[in-house]
C-alpha cells in the first residue's frame, strides 16, 4: 500500500512539474520582427561589388510566419522588392513583373545614400522572394537576394487581415455640388396645341356657333 501511495505521489509531482514547465515556456508561435541580414543590414558595397552579408544563409536561420515583419535597415542606394514570382526573382528586375505579385518598397527618399528602414509584412503563405534591383539588377546578381518559406503560424492578425479599400471615385466638383438641376422646357411639336390656351379658344368658338344656330332658328319662325 505504501509503495502504491508513493508511486501516485511521484506521478502527481511529475504532472505538476510538467504543467509548471509548460506555463513558463513561451508560445510555440509568436509574431516576430526579423531584421534582414542581422547587424549587417541590407546594403551593397559598390567598391567590392558584393552584398553586406549572405542573405540566403541568414534566412536559413529564421522561421517565418504570417503576420511577421521583415525589417530592412538600408539606404536609398538599394531597393526592396517583394515578389511571389520565381521568374521575376531570377530576372533580378521588375520590368516585366505583374502588379498583383510584385511590390516595391521605399521610404520616399529621392536622394542617394539616405538611411531608410523599410518594414515589409508577411501576408501570404508559401514562397516569398526578395531582392534589390539597384544598379540595373547588379545588386541582386551579386548577392542581394533571398527566398523564404512563410508558414501559417497564428495566421494574419486583424491589423493585416483587412479587405481591400473600395475603388477610388473622384468627388464631384464645386459646380455639381452647388448648381440646381437644370429643367429644359418642353416645346409642343408642330401641329399640337397647348391645353392652357387652345381649350378656351375652342370653347368660345363652340359657344359662338351655338348662338348663331339659335338666332338663325328664331329668324325662321
Amino acid at each position: 500500500m505504501a509503495t502504491a501511495t508513493m508511486g501516485n505521489l511521484l506521478a502527481v509531482i511529475g504532472l505538476l512539474i510538467s504543467a509548471a514547465t509548460a506555463a513558463s515556456s513561451p508560445p510555440a508561435t509568436v509574431y516576430t520582427n526579423h531584421t534582414v541580414g542581422g547587424a549587417a543590414g541590407w546594403f551593397f558595397n559598390v567598391t567590392s561589388n558584393t552584398s553586406a552579408t549572405n542573405y540566403s544563409a541568414w534566412a536559413a536561420t529564421q522561421t517565418f510566419n504570417l503576420g511577421d515583419f521583415l525589417i530592412f535597415n538600408t539606404d536609398s542606394n538599394s531597393s526592396v522588392i517583394q515578389t511571389y514570382s520565381n521568374t521575376t526573382y531570377l530576372s533580378c528586375t521588375i520590368d516585366d513583373a505583374q502588379s498583383n505579385d510584385t511590390f516595391q518598397y521605399d521610404g520616399g527618399e529621392t536622394k542617394f545614400g539616405e538611411p531608410l528602414t523599410v518594414a515589409v509584412p508577411l501576408t501570404k503563405e508559401g514562397t516569398n522572394y526578395y531582392f534589390s534591383d539597384g544598379d540595373d539588377g547588379g545588386q541582386c546578381q551579386h548577392g542581394m537576394a533571398f527566398t523564404i518559406q512563410v508558414q501559417h503560424g497564428l495566421g494574419l492578425p486583424p491589423s493585416l487581415n483587412q479587405p481591400p479599400p473600395p475603388p477610388y471615385t473622384e468627388p464631384p466638383g464645386p459646380d455639381s455640388a452647388q448648381s440646381p438641376p437644370i429643367t429644359i422646357p418642353q416645346t409642343p411639336p408642330s401641329g399640337a396645341f397647348s391645353l392652357g390656351t387652345s381649350v378656351s379658344t375652342v370653347f368660345l368658338a363652340l359657344l359662338y356657333l351655338l348662338t348663331f344656330l339659335v338666332v338663325s332658328n328664331a329668324l325662321h319662325f
